[in-house]
């Protein structure tokens, strides 16, 4: 056995120990950054060839190890853009050189040019919504894109579908022939008038007027006027704009089931059989100058018929105004919805996640971010809620996987093994000394 020998294997000890304690110190550090993942020092022993009467001291040599797929705890928030994965899956950021990385800190906030850029300076990526992303790629990054707030301001969109509902009185009186307002006279009867606001793709507001006429028993027209196209704020209008599914010209007819009070599905003796697409009612208006002509489709299938007073229900109409976003909301699928400040919204990005095999060989970066590597395994992207992918927690943040009270116990045995191998170094020194002053 070497005396020197033995004083290495003290320093191999001590050097150990250091790396130990340093991983303690990241972690304490870092106990309150978002997403951060603990590491660890793993021992291993270096053995040298040794003789049967002469033992070779070896020493210990250190591998860090990263619980980067272990799971930190949810804490919620009141930022909207603060996002917390719950199970598998990375965040896509980029750097400012657009290389995309891998992270758990979802603590994005909306930069000056609309970014969404997390506490380290990374953006956020995401597909365009709208451009049909494949449900998973494998080892790939093509389709990405940093998330632009901006680029959807004082954007509007044209109404397309809605619905209308309401109760029509069934004790109201039946309107002579020749007197509705499908036939565009002036003097037309009406049994009951409602209003709903639509857009053109200009994004002005235009108010489309519902005029219900019940022409026979448990039978009532629809028709649908542009209310600026009317002459003398009344009848007779410019022309009628409604284009019923079942091709009667300017209006559709609703037949109930006067045992329900409810759209008959037909066949009817009153009348021709309805069917359910008799239950809709197509507008399409031209004025607006576009090509080719907006067209929006009312559902009226929740149209009942009892004996009470007309009464309109809520009608809902997709489109929007122009008008400034206010904010952003981002679903457990990853789908992030701009709100307009008139109440308006509208999808524009899908959040994607990314995984890869072996989670904890990843390579960690500054910035608290990962590169894959060969032990990690390829990249695979997906999104929210499908596969193995997790669920997206808006308004929330992972917190570090940092127990204080485990690290401090590792610290102190960190410190007691260092003192003791600094104990055998200064045993292996003294020695030294003795075998010098020998020779004296």
């Amino acid at each position: 056995m070497s005396i020197f020998g033995t004083m290495k294997t003290a320093v191999s000890g001590m050097n150990a120990q250091a790396n130990r304690l340093g991983t303690v110190g990241d972690n304490i550090a870092n106990s309150s950054t978002v997403g951060y993942k603990r590491s660890s020092t793993a021992f291993s022993t270096l053995v040298l060839p040794s003789t049967q009467g002469s033992y070779s001291s070896g020493g210990v040599e250190t591998n860090v190890r990263y619980s980067i797929a272990d799971q930190g705890g949810i804490q919620y928030t009141t930022s909207s853009t603060d996002l917390a994965i719950q199970g598998e899956g990375f965040f896509i950021v980029s750097d400012p050189n657009g290389t995309p990385y891998l992270t758990r800190a979802g603590a994005f906030v909306k930069d000056a040019t609309g970014f969404l850029k997390n506490t380290a300076g990374f953006n956020l990526m995401g597909y365009p919504y709208g451009a049909n992303p494949p449900a998973a790629v494998v080892n790939g990054f093509n389709g990405l894109e940093e998330i632009n707030i901006n680029d959807f301001g004082m954007v509007s969109s044209p109404s397309t579908a809605g619905s209308f509902p309401a109760n029509l009185d069934k004790g109201a009186a039946i309107v002579p022939a020749g007197s509705k307002p499908s036939d565009n006279v002036a003097g037309s009867v009406i049994t009951n008038k409602s209003s709903l606001t639509a857009y053109d793709h200009a994004g002005a507001k235009v108010l489309y007027d519902f005029y219900y006429t019940k022409t026979a028993a448990n039978e009532w027209e629809v028709t649908v006027y542009r209310q600026d196209q009317a002459t003398n704020g009344g009848f007779p209008y410019i022309g009628a704009l409604a284009t019923p599914a079942s091709a009667i010209t300017s209006t559709v007819t609703l037949r109930f089931d006067p045992n329900t009070n409810k759209l008959a599905a037909g066949p009817y003796s009153a009348g021709p059989p309805i069917t359910g697409s008799d239950k809709q009612l197509t507008v399409t208006d031209p004025t607006d100058g576009a090509t080719p002509a907006q067209t929006i489709t009312i559902d009226l299938s929740d149209m009942t018929q009892f004996a009470t007073a007309f009464t309109p229900g809520k009608g809902i109409i997709d489109g929007n105004a122009p008008s400034p976003i206010t904010d952003v909301e981002i679903g457990g699928d990853g789908l992030v919805t701009a709100v307009y400040q008139d109440g308006g919204r509208r999808p524009i990005y899908q959040v994607a996640l990314a995984t890869v095999p072996s989670i904890d060989n990843l390579l960690p970066q500054n910035g608290n971010v990962y590169l894959p590597t060969n032990d990690s395994g390829v990249v695979t992207i997906g999104f929210p809620q499908a596969g193995a992918f997790g669920q997206i927690y808006s308004g929330a943040l992972e917190s570090s996987n940092v127990d204080i009270a485990s690290e401090l116990t590792e610290m102190i045995e960190s410190q007691r093994v260092y003192t003791a191998n600094s104990k055998v170094f200064q045993t292996g020194s003294d020695l030294m000394d003795v075998l010098i002053n020998l020779k004296r």
